[in-house]
């Protein structure tokens, strides 16, 4: 006798599978708008040519159906490295040959666990990408906007940074806009805060290890995404340690409180 359950499942899944299959597989370079958008990655990786996979889904901690629709035969699927799948996405990947590609996470050398990051419109895409760098590394990242690139005031921006930064709520800030350089002006006025406009890991080293600095400015006009990861990556993974740097750091300090008073 037959599970009336188990009917039910397989008739949904036979309707699934054809409905999807109705669907011509599309790879984004073809897919349409709306589709693209709906599978945006935040990152360039979907700028790039030969990317080792056709879709990222790995910013989603559960795969479903929906998400592998216009996936055809032995498509590459990117996905988190904890991920779950319902059953009838299960199924597909199982029908369609898809292979995953588990997302780990990258090894960090960073000498900082959370940072407050900001930008102004001119800056929003290379924040987005940033932002994706510092959580593959495992960093807590607080994103104080903005959230598109309708045009808006670094200031704003860069004052949220800074008061978090001053504030101790987070280890360090990145604020990105045009030129990294009215960002840098901006943090600076907030008491406690360091802020360095860094247009080389060499600058971005330099601006930790001497000067102490706990907010990383970065200008997107400036540097592509590749200098920008190594900026960052060097800002991160450095911190001030000799005595003697650590000497004239407290007479930046010392300067400060002088006139906030």
């Amino acid at each position: 006798m037959s599970d009336p359950q188990n009917d039910t499942r397989e008739r949904v899944r036979a309707l699934v599978r054809q409905v999807l299959a109705a669907v011509p597989p599309q790879s984004p370079d073809t897919a349409d708008e709306a589709f693209q958008v709906k599978h945006v990655v935040v990152n360039s990786i979907a700028d790039k040519v030969g990317k080792p996979f056709d879709r990222d889904e790995s910013a989603k901690s559960l795969i479903t159906e929906d998400d592998l629709r216009g996936l055809g035969q032995g498509s590459r699927l990117r996905v988190a490295a904890n991920a779950k799948f319902t059953s009838l996405a299960a199924d597909l990947i199982k029908d369609r040959g898809i292979e995953l590609i588990r997302k780990e996470s990258r090894k960090s050398t960073s000498k900082v666990r959370s940072i407050a990051i900001g930008s102004d419109h001119g800056g929003f895409r290379l924040k987005e990408q940033v932002k994706d760098l510092l959580t593959d590394l495992g960093l807590q990242v607080r994103d104080f906007g903005t959230d598109s690139e309708e045009a808006v005031d670094y200031p704003d921006f860069a004052h949220a940074v800074a008061r978090s930064v001053a504030g101790k709520q987070v280890d360090a800030g990145i604020i990105i806009d045009g030129a990294g350089i009215g960002s840098a002006m901006t943090a600076n006025k907030v008491p406690g805060v360091r802020a360095a406009a860094c247009y080389s890991p060499a600058l971005a080293r330099n601006s930790r290890e001497h000067n102490g600095a706990n907010i990383l400015t970065l200008g997107a006009g400036q540097n592509s995404l590749a200098e920008a990861r190594e900026i960052v990556e060097a800002f991160i993974s450095t911190d001030i340690a000799e005595e003697r740097h650590i000497k004239r750091v407290g007479k930046i300090d010392n300067i400060d409180r002088q006139y906030r008073k």
